[in-house]
């Protein structure tokens, strides 16, 4: 056996992998009903409504009426088969009978085009419920950007090996001015080059921004984290009864603040992470102030110089001041307008990804993943239904854009068959839709395989 797989969190695995599928498995349903409904509607006969593929055998299958209903053991995906549609089934039996009036190919262009854009309709319209039914149970919380008072904290190599300083204040990107401190990171990454324009010691400077940092950031990090937080005094949080962490070890407390490193001062969390990245494997004296007093705790580092403490969170540092957290509840009048702005924001953002992905000189394309990368967004400590919801939102957004895209063998190809029918009047034969949907499935399943073999492998990374 590997011994490496003795290291991997098997709990966590299984609750990520567990909520991919639940997300994917509802996406993919609500996503064929489109197709289902529709063809309902304008009377097609669909002879089956699968979750997942069901090559050789399906794990459940019902039928009821003129379709089958089942559960594939593949999960790659679903579909709906429709009487007389050239689709993945390539059923050509079936067509090489004359049409029958509940056949798809009997319908007309405009009836075949609703059809096949009802999937991508129903995944764009959860994208806009689900965003609406997230601020009405949650609400939304925004970090203005102003109120950062003590600037950023880095914490990606990468950002500081482009120029950016603990302490920096990040005003623009491109001249753009940043509103709210989340969006930072997005403005970044997806502006293609260009600069980030601070405030150091209180001068304006500008700093360049690689076109490749995509493809930089990918072949660097081992690990997906943030590229900075806002610099935040060094005051611990509460830690989790299930907390291992050589922070908790040595006893350190909710609401600790941390005032000295053996003797270092200390203010900011991210003095206390540059000194102990120079104390790996070692241990460090802590000064910390509990209730008034002030306490000395010996803490064993890690082998990356870590104690991995709990900090404080951004709404406790609202309270006290040190920068602002806008939090707005939304009712059921409101929400719906604010959750359909949020889907459109997705699918720019995403558009904008897909844009850098085209663009080899960003290196975007390495950052390109499969089921790993899907599963990797999740939470792998607790089901946190917020987050699930939010990533459920944006997937519904990417699938929507995905199947719009112009491939035989995803709805978009089928769009621009019958665009091409319905502009010039010319119907496309048969025999040219077989070898068109045989040539998208072949782009496709390589399209499936370059990803999660980045994901798995590297390929894209150049190891």
């Amino acid at each position: 056996m590997d011994i490496t797989l003795l290291a991997i969190n098997w709990p966590s695995v299984g609750l990520k992998v567990a909520q991919l599928l639940l997300s994917l498995s509802i996406l993919i349903i609500l996503h064929e009903f489109g197709h289902y409904i529709t063809a309902k509607w304008f009377k097609c006969r669909v002879e089956k409504f699968y979750l997942f593929f069901d090559p050789w055998f399906s794990i459940v299958k019902k039928k009821v009426g003129d379709t089958v209903y089942g559960i594939g053991w593949l999960p790659l995906g679903g579909y709906v088969k429709i009487s007389g549609m050239v689709d993945e089934s390539m059923d050509k039996e079936q067509l090489k009978l004359p049409p029958q009036p509940w056949e798809f190919r009997s319908k007309p262009a405009w009836q075949r085009l609703i059809i096949m854009l009802g999937g991508v309709t129903v995944n764009i319209l959860l994208a806009f419920i689900i965003y609406a039914g997230i601020l009405m149970a949650w609400g939304e919380d925004k970090m203005p950007n102003k109120s950062v008072k003590n600037g950023i904290w880095v914490t990606d190599s990468l950002m500081y090996e482009i120029g950016l300083r603990d302490g920096d204040k990040v005003i623009a990107v491109n001249n753009d001015t940043i509103q709210y401190f989340e969006d930072i990171p997005k403005k970044i990454l997806f502006s293609g080059g260009g600069q980030i324009n601070i405030v150091r010691n209180a001068k304006d400077t500008n700093i360049e921004i690689p076109r490749s940092l995509i493809g930089q950031l990918v072949e660097k990090k081992k690990s997906k984290g943030r590229l900075f937080l806002p610099r935040i005094p060094a005051i611990l949080g509460d830690f989790d009864k299930n907390d291992t962490s050589n922070a908790k070890k040595a006893g350190l407390q909710f609401w600790d603040k941390i005032v000295k490193v053996d003797s270092v001062n200390i203010e900011y969390f991210d003095e206390a992470a540059a000194y102990f990245g120079t104390k790996k494997n070692g241990q460090v004296m802590l000064t910390v102030e509990r209730q008034g007093k002030e306490i000395l705790l010996p803490v064993q580092l890690d082998e990356d110089g870590k104690m991995n403490p709990t900090m404080l969170s951004f709404k406790h540092f609202d309270s006290l001041g040190v920068l602002k957290i806008d939090h707005k509840d939304y009712g059921f009048f409101a929400a719906f307008p604010a959750g359909f702005k949020l889907a459109v924001t997705s699918l720019k953002d995403y558009i904008d990804q897909f844009k850098l992905i085209l663009s080899p000189s960003t290196g975007a394309y390495k950052a390109v993943g499969g089921f790993k990368t899907m599963g990797s967004i999740f939470s792998g400590t607790e089901w946190d239904w917020q987050r699930f919801w939010e990533i459920t939102a944006l997937f519904s957004v990417i699938l929507a854009f995905m199947n719009l895209l112009p491939i035989p063998a995803l709805d978009g190809g089928h769009v621009m068959f019958t665009l091409g029918e319905m502009i010039p009047g010319r119907k496309p034969s048969e025999k040219f839709l077989e070898y068109a949907q045989i040539f998208g499935f072949v782009i496709l399943m390589a399209l499936m395989l370059y990803a999660n073999g980045n994901d798995w492998f590297g390929w894209g990374k150049g190891r």
